[in-house]
């Protein structure tokens, strides 16, 4: 056995051992260096074993030297940052060659089983384990899939789980507490700013007991199978087994790595749960949900279809329409749910969700679809909650706003995505760092004194660069302007994906260059309520054992954040919503793992389910009311509703309705119009459900009045004109 291996790697220097059909080497790359390494090697077992023969035979070991080939020394210059990252790599199991110089290539396998749950959070940090580990912040359990690292090397979140420099025989074991058939492996390497590690090669061991172990074997050879890794830092590679293994225990056992580096890697076990055999174990917890919904992700056509069945099954609560197109020209589809869809009714407030704002944070969409879903069903039930959700208001879900982007992260698959590819739109362009940027020139407004007499704290106009057709603003962004510009919003979430936590604007730090600063707004308080709102009803974030996803524990401030102070986004749609809209808008960030297989789908939709209803009702939160010409009864558009102590207005729709969501107390309110008297009157906000009903009826001034007797031909009585020469008079 030992002799073939050694043959082989003599045989062809310049190229490692013969390539399968994926192009994977069985130990090495192109153009190696070759090293002398000492080898210890389990005894052949069988390849399925039984959970009751795995505990009898022992293992015996024979140490031999081998020459392994390890990847060529990669020389670097100092950067600044790492490259981005290339497309996934799919490896097959390592593949040798018959005598006759033929490929053995391993026989077909069934689909692959779902993750273990690294990356999710499903497998928790006492089921992982190592050989070593060079600091507490590189240990085991941060060696789950796309773990993102601090922004230090050395603290307790660094991006990877690495082995000491002196571990000659590395490896990372994961229990998986049940009996489970494991039928691949997916890696990367380390992620961080300052440091290029990762395993160029590795083996894979299985067990029952974690004293015991097998190995995975190439099929013709019987040797242990090395299976090739990862290239650089972050494209995921995953292996399938040659043949699927039944056992509790797993273990990666590196056995290369880039030189000058370290045995450094991320890894997600593809699994599925077997019975125990011998009923010692209890049953693996079923992810599920009582709905019956479509639990599955949808590429374009699939979401399209979906939408539209929606819209058949209850056509009476249900519009279907297009905001745009995004740069591919694929459609940007909303689905508008009401009582009567496709009007706005007086008094009923508007809100939305907003969704895929980057294409591979797909969970967001699903959620969304989960939900138009849910609604038309339970709304044909009868159920009363969802009734008076939708008879009361009228809701916008827009699934997919980088359809673009999220048609190449489906077209990779949930485990092979990785961390960044199919986050930016079809021109390279971040939507949330890619509206108008309205927050400078309101503080410098602010700091000149000029706030709100000369400069208007609300509805700030696009800057003129921005219009401009050369600007570099993506379809996508425009077209969702234009709809908040064309409809009178009220509440927004934009769902986004990769942490637990609820973020608030305002999200760009007021200090210039600062790379995080806590940056309120006017109305903190109503931010923090809407935040804590969501965060309190969803399941995973009151988890009390739930372990951090990344670097940072956001449970220690209850689940929420204000975005600058997490880290500045200038151009947000958050910031650009508040000052431009009426419209209040947090971000919620609903998962760990930002493309969650779609067998954690169920589980997904109800950690989320209450949380998107009870947000939804937030909405009634605060004033509402019309503002009214007192002597025609007319609404009056574009009214300002001013509250004091509160820096930032609101103003009415064409109708003359208007929302002011505000937190419980009490309140003086003005309303102001062009042509009109101020009117201000007291309001009390309470615990209690709905907005509290806060009218106005503004009386013309007399110029106002003037005005449009003259325009309409009309002789000025003598009242008016009495009044008019008196206030000349004055003057």
């Amino acid at each position: 056995m030992w002799c073939l291996l050694l043959a082989l790697a003599t045989f062809a220097p310049a190229v490692g051992v013969s390539l399968g059909a994926s192009g994977a080497s069985v130990l090495g790359l192109a153009s190696p260096t070759t090293t002398e390494a000492p080898v210890s090697t389990p005894a052949p077992r069988s390849s399925q074993a039984e959970l009751s023969a795995g505990n009898e035979n022992g293992t015996s070991e024979q140490h031999v030297r081998i020459r392994v080939i390890k990847k060529k020394k990669i020389i670097m210059k100092k950067r600044k940052k790492l490259t981005p990252p290339r497309p996934p790599v799919t490896a097959r199991a390592s593949v040798t060659t018959s005598p006759a110089r033929t490929l053995d290539l391993p026989e077909k396998q069934e689909p692959d089983c779902p993750p273990l749950g690294l990356e999710s959070l499903r497998v928790s940090d006492n089921q992982l384990d190592a050989s070593s580990s060079q600091s507490f912040g590189l240990g085991p359990h941060r060696g789950r899939l796309n773990i993102q690292s601090g922004l230090e090397d050395g603290d307790l979140f660094d991006g990877a789980w690495c082995a000491e420099q002196q571990d000659a025989k590395p490896w990372l074991q994961v229990d998986a507490r049940h009996p489970t058939r494991f039928s691949g492996i997916i890696t990367q390497g380390r992620n961080s700013i300052w440091r290029y590690d990762w395993v160029t090669s590795y083996k894979v061991q299985f067990s029952n007991d974690s004293l015991t172990w097998w190995g995975s074997k190439n099929r013709s050879s019987g040797m242990d199978a090395v299976f090739p890794a990862n290239s650089d830092p972050e494209t995921p590679v995953l292996n399938l087994l040659p043949e699927p293994q039944v056992a509790r225990f797993i273990r990666l056992l590196p056995q290369t790595w880039l030189q000058g580096g370290a045995s450094c890697l991320r890894a997600e076990i593809l699994a599925c749960p077997v019975s125990d055999p011998n009923g010692l174990l209890p049953e693996v917890p079923v992810l599920g949900s009582s709905d019956t919904l479509d639990f599955r992700h949808h590429d374009y056509k699939a979401m399209r279809k979906l939408m539209k069945q929606v819209n058949e099954q209850c056509p009476n609560i249900t519009r279907v329409y297009s905001i745009g197109r995004s740069h591919q020209g694929l459609k940007l589809y909303v689905m508008e749910m009401s009582d009567q869809p496709g009007e706005h009714e007086l008094g009923e407030p508007e809100v939305r969700y907003v969704a895929g704002m980057h294409g591979n944070e797909a969970l967001g969409r699903e959620l969304l679809l989960l939900l138009m879903q849910f609604l038309c069903r339970e709304f044909l039930r009868g159920d009363p909650r969802v009734t008076r959700l939708l008879t009361e208001t009228r809701i916008h879900l827009l699934p997919s706003m980088n359809p673009d982007g999220y048609e190449t992260a489906f077209r990779r698959g949930s485990e092979l995505v990785g961390w960044a590819e199919g986050r930016w739109n079809h021109q390279g362009i971040d939507l949330n760092h890619n509206f108008a940027d309205l927050n400078t020139p309101l503080w410098e407004a602010e700091d000149d004194g000029l706030v709100p007499d000369s400069v208007p704290n609300h509805h700030l106009p696009l800057p003129t660069y921005y219009t401009l057709p050369n600007a570099t603003v993506a379809p996508e962004t425009r077209a969702v302007i234009k709809w908040m510009e064309r409809i009178p919003f009220v509440l927004s979430a934009n769902l986004h994906g990769g942490e637990l936590v609820v973020s608030y604007p305002f999200d760009m730090t007021r200090t210039p260059w600062a790379a995080r600063e806590l940056t309120p707004t006017p109305d903190e308080a109503v931010f923090r309520w809407l935040s804590t709102v969501y965060a309190g009803t969803n399941w995973a974030m009151q988890d009390p054992d739930r372990r951090p996803c990344h670097s940072q524990d956001f449970s220690l401030y209850g689940n929420i954040i204000n975005g600058a102070d997490w880290h500045t986004v200038p151009g947000s749609m958050n910031d650009f919503s508040y000052l431009h809209t009426n419209c209040f808008e947090v971000t919620v960030e609903l998962s760990c793992d930002k493309f969650p297989h779609e067998n954690e789908l169920p589980q997904e939709w109800e950690n989320n389910k209450d949380a998107l209803l009870t947000y939804l009702e937030q909405v009634r939160m605060g004033i509402a009311g019309v503002v009214k010409d007192k002597d025609t009864e007319i609404g009056i558009a574009d009214a300002v509703i001013a509250v004091d102590g509160i820096n930032h207005d609101v103003t009415t729709a064409w109708g003359g309705d208007y929302w002011r969501l505000l937190t419980p107390g009490d309140y003086v309110v003005t309303a102001s119009a062009e042509g009109y008297h101020t009117a201000t009157r007291s309001c009390r906000v309470t615990f209690e459900e709905g907005p509290v009903p806060c009218n106005f009826q503004l009386t013309k001034t007399p110029k106002q009045r003037l005005r449009e007797l003259l325009a309409a031909g009309a002789k000025v009585p003598p009242d008016l004109r009495r009044r008019l020469e008196r206030l000349r008079g004055q003057n």
